[in-house]
């Protein structure tokens, strides 16, 4: 009963949001106790404004813009936003979808501290952000090469950073083992592997 409780305030606003936004809403979804809007890409700017300003709704702080990498879909990343509403004492999550070279509308107009969280999705995951007044790599380093958080980077990177005695600076080498030699199942231990992870048996006994 309490769970019902708590879910209603969620879904009388999911559905106003959903309401008023019509077409930029494609899915709502309700789990932890959060309300989670999958939008339109193009419409990113309009939701978060709306959500920023509507009465009802009040998301005047913004918390982060992050991303997720799902290789076998045809646009394979998420860009995710996080906001509270103080008024609601309410979280919600936005979420969009893009692919590699389709940029996402830069939401900076609207919340002036998305700016190096953009910054960081379009170097970690390499999302492009149209509209960013300042859109570079913020936690890579200068002329890095790829985009680690992208699930096909390989571990070791495509360039290894050393100090070289000999020429008295810092020297960057490419890493001297080929890609076509690496392989990704993008599965985790606890998804169900064909192998036994040391500790497992335990769990049998």
């Amino acid at each position: 009963m309490a769970e019902a409780t708590e879910l209603g305030p969620l879904a009388a606003l999911g559905e106003h949001i959903a309401g008023a936004l019509g077409a930029a809403v494609l899915a709502t979804e309700f789990a932890y106790g959060e309300l989670t809007l999958t939008v339109a890409r193009e419409s990113i700017v309009q939701v978060v404004t709306f959500l920023r300003d509507d009465p009802a709704c009040r998301f005047i702080s913004f918390i982060d813009v992050c991303g997720a990498d799902y290789p076998a879909r045809e646009e394979r990343f998420e860009v995710i936003y996080h906001f509270l509403s103080p008024h609601l004492n309410q979280r919600i999550r936005v979420k969009l979808s893009t692919d590699e070279f389709t940029p996402v509308p830069s939401i900076t107009g609207v919340f002036r501290g998305a700016d190096w969280f953009e910054r960081e999705t379009y170097d970690l995951f390499g999302v492009m952000f149209s509209g960013h007044p300042d859109l570079r790599r913020i936690l890579t380093d200068y002329g890095f090469d790829g985009h680690p958080l992208r699930k096909d980077f390989p571990m070791t990177g495509f360039v290894e950073v050393r100090y070289d005695e000999s020429r008295k600076r810092v020297v960057y080498e490419p890493v001297r083992l080929l890609q076509e030699f690496r392989t990704f199942d993008y599965l985790s231990p606890w998804e169900g592997t064909d192998y036994v992870l040391p500790g497992d048996e335990k769990a049998k006994q």
